[in-house]
């Protein structure tokens, strides 16, 4: 059996995977102009907003699957709140994009405060996959704020495979050069690779993808084909009934449980796969949790990250971890 045919084609769609990468491209190719030719304005302004009750849930809790997002509960009458707000738009312009910040009102907002447990201001969190995290309290000097935030950065990268997109911040378009134009095309190599992904040859494939992302790390096509063929070469030969079997009599062997969620994922059961995966990371410690987490990564690219399931396995895996 080719194992182009295990239910793969239901799970992800590469055409579509393809223009949207092609539009995304475009787009940045289009802003990457106007900031170059002065038709359009570049600042750090969309790093840093408010948000009030009503706003909550997608400017903080859906946008935090894209980017870390620092929230600063603050309030018009503290004195520390007025010093801490500046320094939190420098460092959010000097990060550029790795994460945002979203300010909220404790006055206009008590619920939001109350629920975040808020006992006085400025007291600063971060929300990753959904999940809140406690940062600091006070307006602390702005050295031991980075220490905070490479931190926070580090984490979401690490441990959720998020990070933000990078963001041109405000002033630095008169100073920097011209955007280079990106490497390629590469669809005459791409559609050999997803050839080679079709008529079995995985090892052909994967080489292929491998290629484009030499020249062309971001490449989301490639990206997402070489995860799709490096899976399926994983579950070949596997037995299905025997891989099952062994899983379900040894939940703690976490090499059992990797090799269940493969199968899983190519059979198309998405959530039963993530699900397994969480499971795994919250019942082991040590490298075993960490082989198991790295797994589920994997397991996000090959789906793609704007994919809701993907979505609430990060939120699941936020909240086994902290």
């Amino acid at each position: 059996m080719q194992p182009r045919n295990m239910s793969m084609s239901g799970v992800v769609d590469l055409a579509a995977v393809k223009a949207a990468g092609d539009a995304k491209q475009k787009a940045e190719q289009a802003r990457a102009e106007a900031v170059r030719t002065g038709a359009a304005p570049v600042s750090g302004t969309a790093l840093v907003f408010e948000v009030d009750e009503a706003g909550f849930e997608q400017d903080v809790l859906q946008r935090s699957n894209e980017v870390p997002v620092v929230v600063v509960f603050w309030a018009d009458w503290c004195q520390p709140c007025k010093q801490l707000a500046p320094v939190m738009e420098r460092l959010a312009e000097e990060y550029a994009g790795k994460f945002v910040v979203a300010r909220i009102d404790v006055d206009a907002s008590p619920m939001l405060a109350q629920q975040f447990g808020v006992q006085g201001v400025p007291a600063v969190f971060a929300v990753v996959a959904g999940q809140p995290i406690p940062l600091f309290q006070g307006a602390a000097p702005q050295a031991q704020i980075k220490q905070v935030l490479d931190q926070l950065v580090q984490a979401a990268e690490q441990q959720f495979g998020i990070v933000g997109a990078p963001v041109e911040a405000a002033g630095d378009a008169a100073e920097q050069p011209a955007a280079e134009e990106p490497v390629g095309p590469y669809d005459a190599l791409l559609e050999a690779a997803n050839q080679a992904l079709d008529s079995g040859d995985l090892g052909g494939a994967i080489q292929a993808y491998q290629n484009v992302l030499s020249d062309d790390p971001a490449n989301p096509e490639a990206k997402l084909g070489l995860a799709q063929a490096e899976l399926l070469r994983r579950v070949q030969g596997l037995d299905p009934q025997a891989v099952r079997k062994e899983a379900a009599e040894q939940p703690a062997d976490v090499a059992a449980q990797i090799r269940a969620a493969d199968l899983d994922l190519v059979g198309g059961h998405v959530e039963d796969a993530f699900g397994r995966l969480v499971d795994a990371v919250k019942r082991t410690a040590g490298d075993d949790r960490e082989t198991a987490r790295l797994r589920l990564l994997e397991l996000f690219e090959v789906i793609g990250a704007d994919d809701p399931r993907v979505i609430a396995a990060r939120t699941a895996l936020a909240r086994v971890l902290f």
